[in-house]
């Protein structure tokens, strides 16, 4: 491009050019203009897991208190936005306790907000391999048969469920049971119901459906 083609080019633009820069020193007088203020905001922890074939096996921090500075009109927009504390596991390589100390760089606050304290200003979690096992299925009946009616036998498909999660958890499982089965409902012939089956453990997850198939028959 010639001189004199780059010379008509900004002649071309400079409407465009003076009225960006009026619109950048404006939004930034107006800014720099505002009070200072200081708000707590609410923030949902996040948790990026890079997998590492651990779990989590300590109880979850759900929301960190954030006291934050900054100038009244970010501010007033903290508790429109979605503002989060996100906790990378993508370095935990190991098995054991790690602490996360929730500084701005853990935040996604706006430029120009300034992070005072958090509470908890910790986190401290406790990782665990993760182990996968499988497990008996039991049923759990309720109820009695209409008169003249007997059970001689149940199904269950699958009679095991696989589950997997922080080893001390699925080490303590044993079996899993299903939701209650009304006999009273039942009759004659080869009835089955779907039903949901249940593992004690709050942080042991089911590998498929948690469901099974239950068949009982009544002659």
């Amino acid at each position: 491009m010639t001189l004199r083609r780059v010379g008509k080019w900004l002649i071309k633009n400079i409407g465009w050019r003076i009225l960006s820069l009026a619109l950048a020193y404006g939004i930034w007088m107006s800014v720099a203009t505002e009070p200072e203020m200081a708000t707590i905001v609410s923030a949902p922890v996040q948790y990026r897991d890079a997998g590492n074939n651990l779990e989590v096996s300590s109880p979850l921090v759900d929301r960190v208190e954030l006291e934050t500075r900054g100038p009244s009109g970010l501010l007033r927009n903290l508790s429109n936005s979605r503002t989060v504390v996100i906790l990378d596991f993508s370095d935990v390589r190991d098995a054991g306790q790690r602490t996360f100390t929730i500084t701005r760089n853990l935040t996604n606050l706006p430029q120009g907000v300034d992070l005072l304290r958090a509470t908890p200003a910790q986190i401290r979690l406790t990782f665990e391999p993760r182990l996968q096992k499988t497990v008996p299925v039991h049923v759990r009946f309720v109820g009695s048969l209409s008169s003249g009616l007997t059970m001689t036998g149940y199904q269950v498909d699958p009679p095991e469920k696989a589950v997997f999660g922080p080893a001390s958890q699925v080490e303590r499982v044993t079996a899993v049971e299903t939701d209650s089965i009304d006999l009273g409902s039942m009759t004659r012939g080869n009835p089955s119901t779907r039903v949901a089956v249940f593992v004690p453990e709050p942080k042991v997850r089911f590998l498929k459906d948690p469901q099974v198939t239950v068949r009982i028959t009544i002659p």
